[in-house]
């Protein structure tokens, strides 16, 4: 067998209401001064005020921070870390929304612990200080931050999204409370959803997979799969929302033990050039990089099919069954299926290839991509 390092860290606390137990979460954690980092649709949704109410009945004191935007900058990393300096000292952070606000969180709690900008964190263990203790609750099945220690941070202006990660920024617990995702409109829903199904996918075939994040991911599709299309139609539906937040924090999981592949390395340059949000990003490039990488891991595909119990013959691979699953997926969000629906044109392709081929993820992809590849993966998604 594959040799694995596994090194889990996170307590994790799942149900539903299970929100109401960040009070005394956060007094175990030592908390007293807390930053709550957030964004204006979770307030509005009443989340914040939720949690506020637990929080003070434990006599803790807390700021809220709420200026957190989709895709995160260093602008907005930047700004919460001075709203938190005015109220300072901190002595715990909440990351309480999708993985902006966590990643946001994660961001804000580098520079208040360890100074300078986003920039000296681009990459792995750059931080040389202790962390404060952090919470994580996702309000959305989507990107698995709170089961990662990397925050995602874009740079302002190039818009180039950097990868910051250290264990020391792993959230020390995390809430999975299903009543918070029912709330999501179903459009959020929908592209959270198909963020977190790409991560089970790639991560259970990327090169650096191994028995641990393949479990993690293999458990994640069959959850995911199986309640995506129940959500959208049933967004009251507590059990299927239940499997979409589990599968997505074991998709997060997955992909914290392993990496993703070339449909994160093609997505990100169409989100920074086109404004294009990363989930619908992702789920236009994940079909063709399936069908790509079918030539080298068409039995793992194969496994992904039968454990979510979705018939397909070997003879028309199964690496085309489950993309044409996904586009299956997709049509029933009301995603969109090609890059000229997103005004992406042909001429604007070999761009998005070179950028694609900087992008660390692609280095982990089952089938080696440089740039060539990675034009003809764009050209297939026209």
């Amino acid at each position: 067998m594959q040799a694995f390092d596994f090194r889990p860290s996170s307590r994790v606390i799942f149900g539903e209401n299970s929100l109401d137990q960040i009070g005394g979460l956060a007094k175990e954690l030592s908390g007293r001064r807390v930053l709550l980092v957030t964004d204006s649709g979770i307030l509005r949704a009443g989340h914040v005020e939720r949690a506020l109410h637990v929080l003070q009945k434990e006599s803790l004191e807390v700021f809220i921070f709420s200026e957190v935007e989709e895709n995160p900058t260093t602008k907005h990393v930047k700004n919460g870390f001075q709203f938190a300096k005015a109220d300072a000292p901190i002595d715990l952070i909440i990351g309480l929304g999708g993985g902006s606000a966590m990643d946001c969180a994660k961001g804000i709690n580098f520079l208040l612990t360890n100074g300078g900008k986003m920039e000296d964190y681009w990459g792995a263990d750059k931080a040389t200080k202790p962390m404060l203790p952090s919470i994580g609750v996702p309000t959305t099945a989507g990107t698995g931050s709170e089961a990662q220690s990397f925050a995602l941070i874009s740079q302002e202006k190039t818009h180039i999204k950097m990868a910051c990660g250290d264990k020391k920024a792993r959230f020390h617990a995390v809430i999975l409370d299903p009543a918070l995702v029912k709330t999501a409109p179903q459009r959020v829903a929908a592209i959270a959803g198909i963020d977190a199904i790409s991560h089970a996918v790639e991560s259970y075939v990327c090169t650096r997979r191994n028995p641990i994040s393949q479990m993690l991911a293999r458990e994640a599709w069959r959850l995911l799969e199986s309640s995506f299309e129940v959500i959208l139609k049933e967004p009251e539906n507590i059990a299927a929302q239940s499997q979409m937040l589990l599968g997505a924090h074991l998709a997060g999981a997955a992909i914290e033990n392993s990496m993703l592949g070339a449909a994160h390395a093609c997505a990100n340059p169409l989100t920074a050039s086109y404004g294009i949000a990363h989930g619908i990003a992702v789920g236009l490039m994940l079909p063709h990089v399936i069908r790509f990488n079918s030539q080298v891991v068409d039995e793992l595909y194969a496994d992904l099919l039968h454990g979510a119990g979705i018939s397909a013959e070997p003879s028309s691979g199964f690496g085309e069954r489950l993309s044409e699953r996904i586009v299956e997926l997709k049509t029933a969000a009301g995603l969109p299926q090609r890059l000229r629906e997103c005004n992406v044109e042909k001429h604007a392709v070999p761009e998005l290839a070179k950028a694609a081929a900087s992008q660390w993820t692609g280095k982990f992809n089952p089938c080696a991509v440089a740039e060539k590849e990675l034009l003809e993966l764009y050209e297939a998604a026209l």
